[in-house]
């Protein structure tokens, strides 16, 4: 078995979204399955990371959570250099968080690789009966447009926490670069310690090479009896 510090692929995942919405709790929930009803507004960046199984592969995901405030903007650089996924988390008690969805997505779009994988995630699905503000079927058409993955979650009693974060790993999975096989990388270096490099012959008229004028010079200066260059 693997350790922690063993992995075959590392994925860099960004949460993003307003603040409040549960995006750290999103986290804990994931990496520890633990969840805090005191929780306060992260402050600057933090992030956890979890080995996870794709494919008989070991991935170890880092998970960077970070403020929605916009006090924290100046990070943005950093924070989503090497993401290859991102949740993009709103509240669905909270409509004015649905609606920055578009500030967000923009600022994803501004510093993030064009190819990084997005999921829409409605966050505090367990407050649905009483509070819903955002119906499932705006948030989904939504996504259907981005061309996102979807998925309503509760970090509180832990709904669909664990299944986005394997439909978003395994999305990213599927497009990225694979590494080759023991076996397939021994044979490409055992092929490849039998290679051998000429330089080009320079050819002559009648097309002799330059060694082969070599060589007829020599036999001519032995016949002649003369030293050889």
């Amino acid at each position: 078995m693997l350790t922690d510090d063993e992995y075959d692929y590392l994925f860099k995942l960004v949460l993003i979204g307003d603040s409040g919405v549960g995006k750290s709790n999103i986290l804990s929930r994931f990496t520890t399955n633990e969840f805090n009803l005191e929780s306060k507004s992260t402050i600057g960046v933090e992030f956890a990371t979890k080995n996870v199984s794709i494919d008989g592969h070991t991935v170890k995901c880092q998970i960077w959570d970070t403020s929605g405030q916009e006090r924290y903007r100046a990070i943005t650089g950093a924070y989503y250099r090497g993401a290859v996924g991102a949740l993009l988390v709103y509240d669905i008690t909270r409509p004015t968080s649905f609606q920055n969805v578009s500030h967000w997505l923009k600022e994803l779009r501004d510093h993030a690789d064009e190819k990084i994988v997005i999921m829409l995630v409605g966050n505090k699905l367990d407050l649905s009966e009483t509070s819903r503000a955002v119906p499932t079927e705006e948030g989904g058409a939504l996504a259907e447009t981005q061309d996102f993955l979807f998925m309503e979650t509760s970090a509180l009693d832990a709904t669909n926490v664990d299944n986005a974060f394997a439909t978003i790993f395994d999305e990213i999975y599927k497009i990225i670069p694979k590494k080759t096989t023991a076996t397939e990388e021994q044979s490409t270096k055992n092929i490849g310690d039998r290679v051998i490099l000429r330089p080009p012959s320079i050819r002559g008229e009648g097309g002799e090479d330059a060694e082969s004028r070599l060589r007829s010079r020599r036999e001519e200066q032995k016949k002649a009896g003369g030293g050889c260059c």
